[in-house]
């Protein structure tokens, strides 16, 4: 699957059209600080399993904002 870098303007476009977002940091990491209307899912449990949560029909914008 292709994964590609985008504006935030494209984010912001892709998310009013329905696109879900999703944060790979840890679970206590997320709960400090995440984007408005982030599902979590860390990097190191996404799986199928996991993924399963998404829905299938709806872009799919993953980040993980680090810089600690």
């Amino acid at each position: 699957m292709p994964s590609t870098v985008f504006s935030v303007a494209e984010v912001k476009q892709l998310l009013t059209a329905g696109a879900q977002l999703v944060d790979v940091l840890g679970a206590s990491e997320y709960e400090h600080d995440h984007l408005p209307g982030a599902i979590n899912i860390p990097l190191k449990q996404l799986d199928a399993r996991s993924a399963a949560r998404l829905e299938k029909n709806r872009p799919v914008l993953v980040y993980c904002d680090d810089f600690g």
